[in-house]
């Protein structure tokens, strides 16, 4: 049986979201692997620069939130690479309105972004994905598992409606031959992320932030968590569908 690392050599993989941040470092490790990629992002010029740090990578650009450029997208991911065998959802965002202040306007942006993203792409993908016998990985976060104190409270009830949708679909796709599974990472550190700008804006909160709650006491890294994800999407991880993992040093209790 091959190991996972020889088990991507060649798998035709769409990572949405990717031009920069966690989705970029998945994008990233699977190329390493020698998957060949797709990276999307709305943004075409975030993607060019990303694309000339990967290998094996095509670039397209799409807004996923919206149903038929969704379907644009995957048809011309499945044109470009000939099938598609994994599609890694990670198109999201938690930057939101301050916890009491949610407006309906606000709560369907953030839906848009962090629910119908992937419910789009998962439904263009299928058909292609059922002659593949192909998986899915969805990027969560641990916000979706349980109350994280300041958290936005869109962002939080968008990925806890992530996660039951992963749950509940793991059924009828399996079905099909199809897992699907998400990953709900902690604290990430990477350049530009959130904790970037909060270690250089007040590093003393944060420390106590990593001494209180976080039992390994850092913040995670990008790799680590593509390194799981790639990890999900191998046949390693075949009988594996359905669930949640957390990846957040031990912050959640749940």
């Amino acid at each position: 049986k091959m190991t996972a690392l020889n088990s991507m050599k060649n798998k035709r993989v769409l990572v949405t979201g990717s031009s920069r941040g966690i989705g970029f470092f998945i994008a990233e490790r699977f190329s390493k692997e020698g998957s060949r990629v797709v990276i999307n992002s709305r943004n075409k010029e975030e993607l060019e620069n990303a694309s000339q740090n990967l290998n094996n990578t095509i670039f397209l650009s799409g807004d996923l939130s919206d149903p038929k450029s969704a379907t644009n997208l995957i048809n011309e991911t499945v044109e470009k690479l000939g099938g598609l065998d994994i599609l890694i959802c990670n198109v999201g965002g938690g930057a939101s309105v301050a916890p009491g202040l949610e407006s309906y306007n606000e709560w369907q942006r953030i839906f848009a972004l962090d629910v119908w993203s992937t419910t789009n792409a998962v439904e263009a993908a299928k058909p292609f994905l059922v002659e593949t016998k192909g998986n899915i990985v969805c990027i969560s976060s641990i916000c979706g598992q349980e109350t994280i104190l300041g958290a936005p409270v869109t962002y939080t009830a968008a990925k806890a409606a992530l996660n039951a949708y992963v749950k509940a679909i793991s059924r009828p796709l399996g079905e099909e031959g199809i897992r699907i599974n998400a990953v709900a990472p902690g604290n990430i550190l990477f350049e530009g992320s959130v904790w970037d700008k909060k270690m250089k804006q007040d590093p003393k909160t944060v420390e106590k932030l990593l001494s209180d709650d976080i039992p390994l006491s850092r913040l995670g890294s990008p790799e680590e968590v593509a390194a799981l994800v790639v990890f999900l999407a191998s046949s390693d991880a075949d009988f594996i569908t359905g669930s949640i993992f957390s990846i957040d040093g031990g912050q959640t209790r749940s």
